[in-house]
């Protein structure tokens, strides 16, 4: 190691040979005294006429600046990247300009993430922006996103149209894998899930109806909630945690992967090609799913009707059946279907507005069963409304 002064008073540390862990490197202080003897504090320069130095720095008011040569460098690692860091720090206490051009390419890459990693933190007493300042900015993110969901639900209806007209782009082969994953793998969780709810609707509606000596109408209490409400609700819950985070997950990866801006560039548009298979999918296959819950949750309350209500499995059965009318099955039905577009939608917009990172793949997911979960509870309190005043329900 050699400090020098080089041309347009540029000091030159020449570094040679081997930097490496085993070797021996020098010590911070071996340069600092180096650079105390070319550059003292206060200005003065290498040689013998310091004052002569101070007059032309002054004179140029151009700071004194620290160049490498590396020409000579034959092996390095971190202890290198160690030593050029402590050698910055010096400089900039000595108000001393780096070059570090000269350094190699490697080298470089390393000392600016060191950089990065040493920046300081955040002040934690900086408060960031007012309360008016936050209320704005909400604003215009929840404006931002209104218009990106119009502008996907406008190229979705785009896109069914063209399905309809038999002009959309999409493997039919992946629309039967979709309806496989969308339907059929997901009757054991559905199975369950709607069974133990039936059970737990009979079993409260039991302990209630047993004090006036009326256990048969569990029926018609599991058989009317689970068939106009519970069903559909089950089901779209479920699908929206299943198979709409599916849907985010799998769309936002193709998006870090850069998949859907390839269909872009082939001219494929991705609302046909990726959105519209699992939209129809699930608005095909939530009602039938639908139906296969009322039937387990029928079958939940009438276990329990029949082992703690003391009901006949026939006089259940029966008592159902009367319960329940077509108007009331159409009514779960429909809402069934708008639960599936519901999740549909939800997974294919999360995965199509993520980022290009894993975490943004994840964060992508979670929004997507959220959003589906809050707007299926707020389609269903509208429905019942709707359905009320048209008397569907009645």
């Amino acid at each position: 190691m050699a400090l020098d002064q080089g041309a347009d008073s540029d000091f030159v540390l020449r570094l040679a040979g081997r930097w490496r862990l085993d070797q021996r490197i020098p010590p911070r202080a071996e340069f600092s005294a180096l650079l105390d003897r070319a550059a003292p504090i206060e200005g003065a320069g290498p040689g013998g006429n310091d004052h002569s130095r101070s007059e032309d720095a002054t004179a140029t008011s151009q700071p004194l600046r620290l160049r490498f040569d590396t020409s000579a460098l034959s092996d390095w690692d971190s202890a290198l990247v160690s030593f050029i860091a402590g050698v910055e720090r010096l400089c900039a206490e000595r108000n001393i300009d780096c070059d570090p051009e000269a350094l190699p390419d490697g080298l470089r890459r390393l000392r600016e993430m060191a950089n990065l990693a040493a920046a300081p933190e955040e002040d934690p007493h900086d408060r960031g922006p007012s309360f008016l300042a936050r209320i704005g900015l909400d604003i215009g993110d929840l404006v931002r996103s209104t218009g990106e969901i119009i502008t996907f639900f406008g190229e979705g209806a785009i896109a069914v149209r063209h399905f309809v007209a038999g002009r959309a782009r999409y493997r039919k082969s992946e629309l039967w894998v979709i309806l496989q994953e969308s339907g059929a793998d997901a009757l054991p969780i559905v199975s369950l899930v709607s069974f133990l709810v039936g059970m737990i609707l009979g079993y409260i509606g039991d302990q209630q109806l047993a004090r006036f000596g009326v256990r048969i109408y569990v029926a018609d209490l599991v058989g009317l909630a689970t068939v106009i409400q519970m069903g559909a609700l089950i089901t779209g819950i479920v699908l929206a945690g299943r198979t709409g985070a599916a849907f985010a997950a799998r769309i936002g990866t193709m998006q870090v992967n850069e998949e859907v801006d390839a269909l872009r560039t082939f001219g494929i548009p991705p609302m046909e090609f990726l959105v519209l298979p699992r939209m129809v999918a699930l608005i095909l296959m939530t009602p039938l799913l639908t139906l296969y819950a009322d039937l387990l949750g029928i079958l939940g309350g009438a276990f329990v009707g029949t082992v703690v209500g003391g009901v006949t499995l026939t006089a259940y059965l029966v008592q159902t059946q009367a319960a329940i009318g077509w108007n009331h099955i159409i009514q779960g039905l429909i809402s069934a279907t708008v639960y599936g577009a519901i999740v549909a939608a939800s997974g294919c917009l999360r995965g199509m507005q993520c980022g290009r990172s894993a975490a943004a793949v994840g964060e992508a997911t979670t929004s997507a069963v959220v959003t589906a979960i809050v707007f299926i509870v707020i389609a269903a309190a509208i429905l019942t409304v709707i359905f009320d005043a048209i008397g569907l329900s009645a």
